[in-house]
């Protein structure tokens, strides 16, 4: 049938037989298929499925609106255009199956419209697959490859293995930089998802990263038990040591093998900040080898040279013991042969544990 828009532009709607009538409003029954017009933005209402038990709002929406920036969904939130069986909610706000959400109009990128990652990828992503069971899935990230999209990031590792179309569930169950490689777990449900998550927030999984450091490392192991905080300053946002207004982390470093100006560290992560690595190093006077943003390019220059192409910064191993069905998981991710054969080249100061 014809209508017109507020700015009295004609358009045409389609609506389907199966509605229904609540809050004084028609709805389809689909979350799929709703009015349909030239491709502006509506009023979606979807329900909570049972793999969205338990899934806080905003994440939810991030998964709704593939392409909306966090900042973006959040104002959403907090402005009370997204509703829950009517109310207005926080981010926080947990679902459970069976509730109602009602998605603002928003120009959100329509799932044609996202780039599907090029088969090389996905050949790559499969060939990386380093452990799997009926409830997660583990890949060796490659650096440079994030692990989902975002503002000018057209796909990611999480894009990735949906593409491969082989699993009705699979969610990210933590993150890693863009230029981090290392191990990149997912889960294949929704009590999975939340058992991992669980695990990583309570400090309850051990993960351990190899960190080759500019400088020559005095002594043994050394923790930093310093609060970061993320600021956003001129043309760059970066995460500070900041004891009064941070959030508490900690890290520890032990120096693994020495050489004449460069140490490799395994780094155990006992809380899960963003940049908390680097950040931590550079606090110590040894910043990551490659890190282009906490480092100085000049102090880089000789790794370059050897062949360092990245930051070397690797997670090779995650640990947790779940509880119930999922068991122990305990993974480990290889050092990449470009960061060994940069490690080949370099002089050794003197003779360390491995």
């Amino acid at each position: 049938m014809w209508g017109w828009y507020n700015d009295g532009a004609p358009c045409i709607s389609f609506f389907f037989r199966n509605r229904r009538f609540a809050n004084g409003k028609f709805r389809p029954e689909s979350t799929e298929v709703g009015i349909l017009t030239q491709d502006r933005p509506q009023v979606r209402y979807v329900t909570a499925g049972a793999g969205d038990d338990g899934q806080r709002i905003d994440n939810f929406l991030l998964k709704q609106l593939p392409g909306v920036p966090k900042s973006h969904v959040y104002q959403l939130v907090r402005s009370g255009q997204v509703r829950v069986n009517g109310g207005r909610v926080k981010a926080e706000r947990k679902l459970a199956s069976g509730d109602e959400v009602r998605i603002p109009p928003v120009r959100a990128a329509d799932k044609a419209q996202i780039a599907r990652p090029p088969d090389a990828v996905l050949n790559v992503l499969r060939a990386a697959i380093v452990h799997e069971d009926e409830h997660y899935l583990a890949i060796a990230k490659p650096a440079g490859l994030a692990a989902h999209a975002g503002s000018g990031v057209p796909y990611g590792v999480i894009e990735a293995v949906r593409a491969w179309n082989k699993y009705e569930f699979i969610e990210l169950v933590h993150r890693l930089d863009r230029d981090t490689s290392g191990v990149l777990l997912l889960a294949k449900s929704r009590p999975a998802l939340l058992r991992g998550q669980k695990a990583l927030k309570n400090s309850e999984a051990e993960k351990r990263y190899f960190a080759l450091l500019l400088g020559k490392w005095r002594g043994e192991d050394r923790d930093v038990d310093a609060a970061l905080v993320k600021r956003s300053l001129p043309g760059d946002r970066r995460v500070q040591v900041d004891e009064e207004d941070g959030k508490p982390s900690k890290s520890r470093f032990s120096p693994q093998s020495r050489y004449r100006d460069a140490t490799l560290c395994e780094v155990q992560i006992f809380t899960g900040r963003t940049h908390q690595i680097r950040v931590h190093a550079l606090a110590l006077g040894h910043p990551v080898a490659g890190d282009t943003k906490y480092g100085e390019r000049e102090d880089n220059k000789p790794l370059r040279e050897l062949g360092l192409k990245r930051m070397f910064l690797h997670s090779h191993f995650l640990k947790f013991n779940a509880e119930g069905e999922f068991g122990k998981l305990i993974v480990n991710a290889p050092l990449p042969d470009e960061l060994r054969a940069v490690l080949d080249k370099l002089p050794r100061a003197d003779k360390a544990r491995r």
